[in-house]
């Protein structure tokens, strides 16, 4: 039985097609669930004239609490299961395996986004990479 579950969400709307399998397996088996939103590190912004509008800190700030309100509508859908909200940033699949060990995760579940196999087999997405190297299991949902 996965006791911890990790669900990595991005911004693309097939990554919440997962939310509802997660939530009926957490349920059942009374799991606490880490959602994840994984953000590149951001440079500082620049405005029209050459001058810094925002430095990568403010960005990452910024991000960070943006995240924290996706995933707190997502957790919604997570009604009566315990669950915890986490932000990152780097590149995503590091970031999600790092965050699988960190957590001490029993289950990565995460959605991908329907590819060919010839494209999956030339340039694996970010769940097929996770899957590949996760040392715990992976539910992978095609979408």
């Amino acid at each position: 039985m996965a006791k911890r579950i990790l669900a990595p969400i991005d911004s693309r709307e097939h990554s919440e097609t997962i939310v509802p399998i997660v939530s009926a397996l957490a349920r059942g088996a009374g799991s606490t669930v880490r959602l994840l939103r994984v953000f590149p590190v951001p440079d500082r912004v620049i405005g029209t004239h050459g001058r810094t509008v925002a430095y990568a800190d403010q960005e990452m700030a910024r991000l960070t609490a943006e995240g924290l309100d996706d995933l707190r509508r997502i957790e919604a859908q997570l009604d009566g299961v315990p669950v915890e909200s986490v932000v990152r940033f780097g590149e995503a699949a590091e970031e999600i395996l790092l965050e699988a060990e960190a957590f001490g995760a029993d289950l990565v579940a995460v959605a991908a986004a329907r590819r060919s196999r010839l494209g999956r087999a030339l340039v694996p997405g970010v769940a097929e990479r996770v899957a590949g190297k996760a040392p715990v299991p992976t539910l992978l949902l095609r979408g």
